[in-house]
C-alpha cells in the first residue's frame, strides 16, 4: 500500500496504475471497469464494477452528465528556431477565444511521450497540416494567473486554416493523449455516450462508463439524468495548475431539474468535476441554480464550499492535483485519504480509460 500524506493530499502513483489504453483492449466493455462506491456519512468503501451504478443510486436523484463531445486537439507542427533548423513538435488546442485565436500548449516530443515547450517566444509562427499555420500572439494569463514571468505553458494563437477548426482538426488532428497512453486510438474512444456538442479538447471522461443499457437501467428506477455542457481546455498533469476558464452552458430545464431534488432532499449527483464545475457556477449563495452560460474560472476548495453538489462520480486523480481540492470539499480530507488508500491497496486504474469512484455524501 502507498501512504498518503493528508497535509498535501499528496502520495506516489505507481507506474503500473495508469490505464495504458482503453477497456475494450483489455477484454472489458465500457461498463465493466471497477467502481469504489464511498460514502462520507459512514467512512464504508464498496468495490464493485460500473455496471452496478444503479444500485447505488435512488428514485429521485438526479444524475447531471456533460455532453460536450471530444475533438481531435492534437495536431502535428514544425517550429523553426532561430539559424533555420527544424523540429517536429505538438500543438494542443485547448479553448477558442475568436474565430481565429485560440488557446494553444506547445509540446516537445519526449521520451516519456510529450512535455511542455516552454521557450517559445511571442510572434512564432509554427507550420501545420495542410498549409496552416499558428502564430503565437502573446502568453496566456487569466486574471487568476499570477505567475507572470514564470515559464509559458499555454499561449493565445492565431490560427490560419484552410477549412473551420472543427472540420480542419477533425481531418487532420488526433485526440490528445499523454505518455502513459502508448498507442493512438481514434477519437471515437474519447466520446462518452452523452457526446452531441464538439469543442472539448479533452474527453469528459467520467462518463465514460455509461452504456445505453446503464441509462435505460437508471431511468427504469427513476433516476433522472439531464444534460449540461462544459468544453475541457487541456489539462495540467505535469505542472498541477489550477483549471483555467472554461466555456460552459447549463439549460434551464437542468437547473429547474436540479433545484427540485435538492427541495425533495434526493442527491444532486455531478458525472465529473467538469459537471461540478458548471453547476457551482451558477448556483446562488444558497445552492439555487439558475440557467445560464458563459465562462467559468471557478476553484472549488473547502474553503469555498460546495453548494448544490451532494455526490460525484469521478475518475481517480494525480497526487496534488487541482481536482483533489474539490473532492475534499465534499468528502473531508480524512475520507477521501481513506478512500484514495483503498483506491491504491485495490489497484483501481488512473487516468481517462481506468476506473471510477462514486463519492456519496450520504
Amino acid at each position: 500500500m502507498t501512504a498518503i500524506a493528508a497535509a498535501a493530499l499528496d502520495f506516489r502513483l505507481p507506474d503500473d496504475l495508469a490505464a495504458h489504453e482503453p477497456p475494450e483492449a483489455r477484454g472489458l466493455t465500457r461498463d465493466q471497469v471497477r467502481l469504489m462506491v464511498s460514502r462520507v456519512s459512514t467512512n464504508a468503501i464498496a468495490h464493485t464494477r460500473f455496471s452496478h451504478l444503479p444500485d447505488f443510486l435512488a428514485p429521485g436523484d438526479v444524475v447531471v452528465v456533460n455532453t460536450s463531445a471530444t475533438i481531435n486537439a492534437a495536431l502535428d507542427a514544425v517550429r523553426e528556431s532561430h539559424d533555420g533548423s527544424t523540429s517536429d513538435v505538438t500543438l494542443h488546442l485547448s479553448s477558442p477565444l475568436s474565430r481565429r485565436e485560440w488557446v494553444v500548449e506547445l509540446r516537445r516530443h519526449s521520451q516519456k511521450g510529450s512535455s511542455p515547450l516552454l521557450d517559445a517566444e511571442t510572434g512564432e509562427e509554427l507550420r501545420l497540416p495542410a498549409g496552416a499555420t499558428a502564430t503565437l500572439v502573446a502568453p496566456y494569463l487569466p486574471e487568476s494567473d499570477a505567475s507572470f514571468g514564470a515559464p509559458v505553458r499555454l499561449w493565445i494563437a492565431e490560427l490560419t486554416l484552410p477549412d473551420d477548426p472543427l472540420t480542419y482538426t477533425a481531418r487532420y488532428g488526433s485526440p490528445i493523449r499523454y505518455g502513459y497512453v502508448p498507442t493512438r486510438w481514434p477519437l471515437r474512444y474519447y466520446q462518452t455516450v452523452f457526446a452531441a456538442e464538439p469543442g472539448s479538447a479533452e474527453m469528459p471522461s467520467a462518463g465514460r462508463a455509461f452504456t445505453p443499457d446503464i441509462v435505460e437501467r437508471l431511468t427504469r428506477k427513476d433516476v433522472r439524468l439531464v444534460p449540461l455542457v462544459l468544453h475541457t481546455g487541456v489539462s495540467s498533469l505535469e505542472a498541477n495548475e489550477p483549471p483555467y476558464p472554461e466555456r460552459y452552458r447549463v439549460p434551464y430545464a437542468t437547473a429547474h431539474a436540479v433545484n427540485s431534488a435538492r427541495s425533495h432532499g434526493s442527491r444532486v449527483v455531478a458525472v465529473g468535476t467538469t459537471v461540478v464545475r458548471a453547476l457551482e457556477s451558477v448556483a446562488d449563495d444558497d445552492g439555487f441554480v439558475r440557467g445560464g452560460s458563459g465562462w467559468t474560472n471557478l476553484l472549488i476548495t473547502p474553503e469555498r464550499g460546495l453548494r448544490v453538489v451532494n455526490a460525484i462520480l469521478s475518475g481517480l486523480h494525480d497526487p496534488k492535483a487541482s481536482h483533489l481540492s474539490m473532492l475534499e470539499t465534499l468528502a473531508g480530507r480524512d475520507h477521501l485519504v481513506l478512500a484514495y488508500e483503498a483506491a491504491l491497496r485495490g489497484r483501481y486504474l488512473w487516468h481517462e480509460f481506468g476506473d471510477l469512484h462514486l463519492l456519496l455524501k450520504n
